[in-house]
């Protein structure tokens, strides 16, 4: 989508009418609003005028039953317009708010279906920023955008035909200062929507410096690096308070000087009826009804090209975020395959896979397993051990060949009966703010305390977590910091013995633990292979002996195939691994 300001329009009515489509479920909320406009904007003048008639006709002639009588009707059409106001205000307010809510759930939930290398070169701060400000931005263009702008100029075209109905000299004589007056509304709209875009670009550099840092904490502390990055953040927040006062700096200018321009359309009114008054052709009704007049109308106008901005705003963070909703490379669901269960058989045929295009990664990957045997997969840092097993539950997408589960492409799976039937235990285990049940359930509510208590017990943890405070509702808290690694690590063996998979894959899950915590990992690893097919990485190769077969990778190609024992007669890859990690233990 084209942006919006580098096509020169004030905006794109294309993209206008994409941001009200969230409306249409609440259509009736949305005419509603505009017909309160509609009467807002004819009863604007009323009381001015009824002023008018009020001083005119029955002060002047001492009519004062009319005189108490108008008062009365006054004060009802005052509360009235109160009462108007107060709708409009709260429905447009409404309506904003809850278009923001469908809105900011249909983002999440692309979010969370982008293919992983959206994560891999999206800062998650930026991420974080379209779906929280950029989606409340898109808020103001409902509660303070186009609908309070429709609204505005309604106001001043009934006002201003009011006036030009009571006294068209007197009209044109007060809008001289127009000119001067859209001359300066111009430049601050085009000041400000500068700034507010260097506004924006400042807050999503903001939220994805504070979010990576905050993360690696440890990192920073560690390397004593608090100083220096403490000056990038210095810089970063220096930008966005520059940016923001060059806003402020615009308002600083504008509303005084608008009040300057209606003081001197307010002198020059005065003046003419002034002269008129002497000729007895002005009256006294007159002149208060057009101060009365002059105020309406300048008040919309000093808004009205703030709320320009806000609605420029409001589509700038809405061309963002469409872009997001628009991204291609989101995961393919387009597979119907739901057996009740599988049997395990795992096969690649001639994989080629490339994170970026041209740059392969893995190259011409044959290998099968058949259900309930576990393969080893051995190789040197970047050689594409990683790259496999987040090829078999469709976190990446191949550019060449077959990856097959019992025969069946995995891409005709339905993607949920896919991932349902692997289970994965990583290296890195993340772990959500929250309990230990809501973790290694997440919060699924089909698993029940029972299981959970009985998934522990197989792995070993049950006394562990039994004492902690809270046992199961011991709150981790975020990324599990509150427990070491090993902990974490059982905590994922929990969980994903759970979800009972038939496909079991272990990313270097002893490779970071004490001797100890490898015991009850090495225990919790032999029950969860029991009669799944498995597919382990790891670096100890004393791990992986009993594994049926072993693949030594290197740069993306399979080198070596067989058991442990034949790789050791071939005397090749493996065979110089293994002889390398066991030589720097006798040397240990």
């Amino acid at each position: 989508m084209a942006s919006l300001f580098s096509t020169g329009k004030i905006f794109d009515f294309g993209l206008l009418k994409r941001v009200f489509s969230y409306a249409a479920p609440y259509k009736k909320q949305f005419i509603l609003s505009i017909i309160l406009a509609i009467v807002l904007a004819v009863v604007a003048p009323v009381r001015p005028w009824l002023i008018q008639v009020t001083v005119d006709k029955y002060i002047r002639n001492n009519l004062a039953n009319l005189v108490i009588l108008i008062t009365v009707i006054q004060i009802g059409l005052l509360l009235a317009e109160t009462a108007l106001r107060f709708s409009f205000s709260f429905l447009t307010a409404w309506l904003g708010q809850t278009v923001v809510k469908d809105l900011r759930i249909t983002v999440f939930k692309k979010v969370i279906h982008l293919n992983l290398s959206q994560f891999d070169k999206t800062p998650i701060g930026t991420l974080t920023t379209r779906t929280i400000n950029d989606i409340e931005a898109v808020n103001d263009i409902f509660a303070e955008g186009l609908i309070s702008i429709i609204a505005d100029l309604l106001s001043i075209v009934a006002i201003l035909g009011v006036m030009f109905f009571t006294d068209w000299k007197l009209t044109l004589v007060c809008m001289t200062v127009l000119p001067v007056l859209l001359l300066v509304t111009w430049w601050f709209k085009e000041s400000v929507n500068v700034s507010f875009q260097r506004v924006r670009n400042a807050v999503a550099q903001l939220n994805a410096f504070v979010q990576e840092h905050i993360t690696g904490m440890s990192v920073v502390q560690a390397f004593a690096a608090e100083d220096r990055e403490f000056a990038k953040f210095r810089k970063i927040n220096r930008e966005h308070r520059n940016a923001n006062i060059r806003a402020i700096f615009a308002y600083s200018v504008f509303f005084p000087f608008v009040e300057i321009i209606m003081a001197v359309s307010m002198g020059l009114m005065i003046w003419w009826s002034a002269k008129d008054a002497l000729q007895g052709e002005a009256t006294l009704g007159i002149m208060i009804a057009f101060i009365l007049y002059l105020n309406l109308l300048f008040r919309p106008i000093r808004m009205i090209a703030d709320k320009f901005n806000v609605l420029q705003m409001g589509m700038v963070a809405s061309e963002r975020i469409f872009r997001l909703l628009d991204n291609p490379d989101f995961i393919v669901r387009d597979g119907d395959y739901s057996p009740a269960g599988i049997m395990g058989k795992v096969e690649f045929r001639s994989v080629w896979f490339a994170y970026n295009l041209g740059t392969y990664v893995l190259k011409d990957i044959s290998f099968c397993i058949q259900p309930g045997e576990t393969l080893a997969i051995v190789g040197h840092t970047g050689s594409g051990k990683t790259s496999i097993i987040s090829l078999i539950n469709r976190l990446y997408q191949i550019q060449k060949g077959e990856i097959c589960i019992d025969d069946v492409n995995i891409d005709q799976f339905r993607l949920d009966a896919l991932r349902t039937k692997i289970g994965v235990v990583l290296q890195d285990v993340f772990l959500f703010s929250g309990s230990i049940h809501d973790n290694v359930t997440l919060r699924n509510e089909k698993i029940s305390r029972e299981e959970v208590i009985q998934a522990a017990r197989l792995i070993g943890m049950h006394e562990f977590i039994l004492q902690l405070p809270g046992g199961y509702d011991y709150n981790v808290m975020e990324r599990g910091s509150t427990l070491s690694l090993g902990q974490r690590q059982l905590l994922s063996f929990i969980r994903t013995l759970l979800y009972n998979p038939s496909i079991l894959i272990l990313d270097e899950a002893t490779s970071s633990v004490d001797t100890e915590s490898e015991q009850l990992i090495q225990h919790a690893i032999d029950t969860l292979i029991k009669g799944r097919t498995s597919i382990v990485i790891a670096h100890r190769l004393s791990t992986i002996r009993k594994a049926d077969k072993i693949i030594v990778l290197d740069k993306g190609e399979i080198k070596e195939m067989g058991t442990h024992a034949e790789l050791l007669e071939l005397d090749g890859f493996y065979a110089k691994l293994y002889e390398m990690q066991f030589a720097k233990r006798v040397v240990r």
